[in-house]
């Protein structure tokens, strides 16, 4: 019997979770497109995640996507996993520019809708330097069936207001879109000079009780061994999508250690480390056992009271 019950767990058993990263890959440019190494460690990087947020993409030749898809589709042996990418347009004031983009398993999740926040609001025009970047996932692995990922790299300086604007989007993206699910993530520079002790009242996302901080302030994202600051932040919102958290999964990767890499040659791919979250899988197979005994119980007590 245990054996069965074995064998059934493994074959049987849909995935365990759904892993969502950010990561800040600093200045992915022309440079570092042409440096093999710097990409194949990037590849790994997104290659643990089902969802992979990339910030600081800077190439204006569109190849970042189309190379990084190429590049994680032929790396498993046999059958080949499907990965999409979804791209946001160029952004930033004047001639500095960045995008953001999100890789993501196709056999996994998909995307329902985007969105780039206009950043008009009247009498709050132009809050951001880099305005989120809305995607709107359909999960139906996982728990919760569908979830908004709100994006932001914010200007150190301005860190305390852009975070605070995310409260902004948050409202407008709910009036659009059907949904109560939302992560916000990101390098939002939550940390150290940038963001004082003092400033955090001033911000909704932190002191409105239905957000739900996972990196806390005392976590290091930075890569260097000279700094430890809580830059790259994760914040979750609405009741189905916090319940489907995996309990211990929030982490911050050390792609220095795991890899076995230098300072040097870490930082040659990025000052920051990735930040990481899982989503709980939908009924499993010991969900099924479970409500397999449930209806075996009550089967008993029915007879037990009709005799």
């Amino acid at each position: 019997m245990l054996l069965f019950v074995l064998f059934s767990l493994f074959y049987f058993s849909p995935s365990l979770s759904l892993k969502i990263c950010s990561f800040n890959v600093r200045s992915f440019g022309e440079a570092k497109i042409a440096r093999p190494e710097v990409v194949d460690v990037v590849v790994k990087i997104i290659a643990r995640c089902d969802i992979m947020l990339l910030m600081e993409i800077k190439e204006a030749k569109n190849r970042t996507c189309p190379l990084l898809v190429e590049k994680l589709s032929g790396q498993t042996k046999g059958q080949k996993e499907q990965y999409s990418c979804v791209v946001s347009g160029r952004l930033g004031r004047k001639t500095y520019k960045e995008q953001y983009a999100f890789i993501y398993r196709q056999n996994l999740v998909s995307v329902k809708q985007t969105y780039q926040y206009p950043d008009t609001q009247p009498g709050d025009e132009d809050a951001f330097s880099r305005e989120p970047f809305i995607v709107w996932f359909q999960s139906p692995k996982t728990a919760v069936k569908e979830f908004a990922v709100v994006p932001l790299h914010t200007t150190p300086e301005m860190a305390v207001r852009e975070i605070d604007e995310l409260y902004d989007v948050y409202l407008d993206v709910r009036q659009r879109w059907d949904t109560k699910n939302f992560v916000f993530m990101g390098d939002f520079n939550a940390g150290c000079s940038y963001v004082p002790k003092k400033h955090w009242k001033n911000i909704r996302l932190r002191t409105y009780s239905e957000f739900a901080w996972l990196i806390g302030d005392k976590n290091d994202t930075t890569v260097k061994n000279s700094t430890s600051c809580p830059y790259d932040r994760i914040v979750v919102s609405g009741e189905q999508l916090s319940q489907a958290v995996m309990p211990h999964s929030v982490n911050i990767f050390d792609f220095q250690a795991a890899f076995q890499m230098t300072e040097e040659q870490a930082l040659g791919v990025s000052d920051h480390f990735p930040v990481e979250f899982e989503l709980k899988a939908k009924g499993s197979f010991f969900d099924w056992l479970k409500s397999k005994f449930s209806k075996k119980r009550r089967g008993r007590k029915n007879r037990q009271a009709k005799s």
